[in-house]
């Protein structure tokens, strides 16, 4: 889905979602907690929510909305997937209340901008190269892909594959995934090379890889589709979360979430809610995410990597 405007949902009492961030400490924005002595119905939560950002995640907070959403009838929650980058600006400028992040605000944003800005941490997720159905290479090196991404290895003959040229899918500049992508790629180095599209949004992507023959692309795992096309490894390690969570597999991202210092109670609310084990103990894991808690692992804002 490319949109989302999530609708109210009438059946689960309050009491369980408070419950479910009650006494989550939240840095920076906050937390919406009932005082002592309130009953649920003094401390009920009112309001919209509304995002934008990245699409990568967007199915994770889609599904976070729904559940909080179910626990808080008063509250709607709504947004759309169109790129970091936007996402970003438009929480910078006050236009959404959340701005959903592939990479850190800083390296989107001007720095006053992202000074006004507090970060959450909600899940990480792998990253890897896709190819059509036909294609026979299922490995490619860091360098390879690099040479493929900068235009200068053109047919597949070239990486051990049939004779037939190489059709590169890429995600429009502003796009976190294609950020991510290039940094473990290129490093700081990347080339001004478009391929033969530039495309929105990782749906964009699947569609456009599945009816392409000799195409390669990428996408975040969550978004992977083996019946329209193929994962393929990285150095010889395959795309895997298991892999991702000790840096393995090189190409992954943290993804943020981002709202403003002054945030409303609703929007704080909810980030507690991302952060709470009702999202993180199985709604992470079942939307094809990792816990920021299993990584052994953490990147910085330049692409650095260290052992926690």
């Amino acid at each position: 889905m490319l949109a989302f405007d999530c609708s109210r949902r009438q059946f689960l009492g309050l009491a369980g979602g408070l419950a479910a961030f009650a006494g989550l400490g939240l840095a920076g924005c906050g937390g919406t907690t009932a005082p002592a002595g309130s009953t649920a119905a003094d401390a009920a939560l009112t309001g919209t929510v509304t995002y934008d950002g990245a699409s990568s995640f967007q199915a994770l907070v889609e599904a976070a909305a729904e559940q909080f959403m179910n626990d808080n009838p008063d509250v709607s929650i709504t947004g759309s997937g169109n790129g970091s980058g936007t996402g970003l600006t438009a929480v910078a400028d006050g236009t959404v209340n959340i701005g959903n992040s592939d990479v850190f605000a800083e390296t989107k944003l001007e720095a006053d901008q992202a000074a006004t800005l507090v970060d959450h941490e909600v899940a990480v997720v792998g990253m890897g190269p896709v190819v059509s159905l036909n294609v026979t290479v299922d490995d490619l090196t860091l360098e390879q892909l690099a040479g493929i991404f900068s235009g200068q290895i053109t047919n597949w003959s070239e990486v051990g594959g049939e004779d037939a040229e190489i059709h590169v899918l890429n995600r429009k500049a502003g796009s976190g995934t294609r950020a991510t992508f290039e940094a473990a790629v290129f490093g700081a180095d990347v080339p001004d090379f478009a391929g033969e599209a530039e495309l929105d949004k990782s749906g964009d992507v699947q569609t456009q890889l599945g009816s392409t023959d000799n195409a390669i692309s990428y996408l975040d795992f969550s978004h992977f589709d083996d019946t329209k096309f193929k994962a393929i490894k990285v150095g010889g390690v395959e795309p895997t979360s298991e892999n991702v969570t000790d840096n393995s597999f090189p190409i992954w991202a943290t993804e943020h979430m981002y709202c403003q210092e002054d945030a409303d109670e609703v929007t704080k609310a909810f980030l507690e809610y991302m952060l709470s084990d009702d999202v993180q103990g199985s709604l992470v894991e079942e939307q094809g995410f990792i816990p920021v808690s299993q990584m052994t692992v953490v990147k910085d804002a330049e692409g650095n990597v260290t052992e926690k």
